[in-house]
């Protein structure tokens, strides 16, 4: 058993197919399910199971594939540490994000982090939900990802920077627009721009209105927070979205747009998961603190 073998039977429990993994490898279907069988043989035990569109992994698969996962996490992890103490401040920091994440919690920061270190590499991969960047984070080399603060998650650490507080996106020549605050029952007759179903903030939404026993109709849905901005500002509708950093109070009026506090909806809870806050490089940490010292700086402007 080697660590190939490992990387690639994670890398097919995540594709679900032994020839998607060997184009990524640039190797053959055949080499893939030597590693496999290799690990078969010594553990004694079918690891996955054939269909007729890939494979999947059997109960031992699972087993072994949450064990190796952490594994190879945490010994890559460890190598990134050696090679940042041999290059001093030269090296990389691997960030998982959604799709709009960059522009709105993290672009001072960005500028500010390179600033100091001129001659480290940030790398950014785009996913599309908060479960996505835990998969990435749990399953490759990544440092950090910035998600929407969720339910416990096997292998991951969540640490809150920022509590965003909900507001309706309305166009400025809207009535809605002229009040100081909305309550959720001043939507029933509103046909919201809904988020995303499947996004954690979308679904926090729609728990908020449900214990409040307010039911919200919608017939136009979004993929992100910034389309929803776009189409209440085309007069498609009105959206709550979370009211980002430096923006609630700001009139918008420049995109002839407002956005009203919502103060009966609990915030919504944003920040960075990692696989283990004390095993984080020091680059990555100094740059979560970046963020984070940003972030601050911008809610108490709001």
């Amino acid at each position: 058993m080697t660590l190939d073998d490992l990387r690639v039977f994670v890398a097919v429990c995540r594709a679900g197919n032994l020839s998607a993994v060997a184009r990524d490898l640039g190797c053959t279907q055949s080499a893939v399910s030597q590693h496999v069988k290799r690990l078969e043989r010594e553990t004694g035990i079918s690891l996955l199971e054939r269909q007729p569109r890939g494979a999947v992994p059997t109960e031992a698969g699972r087993i072994l594939q949450e064990a190796a996962s952490d594994s190879i996490a945490g010994l890559d992890l460890a190598l990134r540490r050696l090679t940042n103490l041999v290059n001093g401040d030269v090296g990389s920091v691997r960030i998982a994000t959604g799709a709009t994440t960059v522009r709105h919690f993290m672009s001072e920061a960005i500028v500010a982090f390179r600033h100091r270190y001129p001659n480290v590499s940030l790398e950014f991969h785009t996913e599309n939900s908060s479960r996505s960047c835990f998969d990435a984070l749990t399953n490759s080399n990544l440092d950090l990802a910035w998600i929407t603060i969720d339910s416990p998650v096997r292998g991951i650490e969540q640490r809150p920077v920022v509590d965003l507080p909900w507001a309706l996106a309305v166009r400025a020549d809207d009535p809605l627009a002229q009040r100081s605050r909305i309550e959720p029952a001043d939507l029933l007759d509103t046909r919201l721009i809904r988020l995303p179903e499947n996004s954690t903030s979308g679904m926090r939404l729609d728990d908020a209105f449900a214990k409040l026993g307010v039911r919200i109709s919608s017939d136009t849905s979004v993929a992100d927070w910034d389309a929803a901005l776009l189409l209440a500002e085309l007069g498609l509708g009105c959206a709550v979205v979370p009211a980002l950093p430096g923006r609630l109070g700001s009139g918008e009026d420049r995109f002839h747009l407002r956005l009203v506090p919502i103060p009966a909806l609990p915030p919504l809870s944003v920040g960075w998961a990692v696989r283990r806050w004390d095993a984080l490089p020091p680059l990555a940490r100094v740059f979560a603190d970046t963020v984070g010292q940003r972030c601050a700086e911008g809610s108490t402007a709001q």
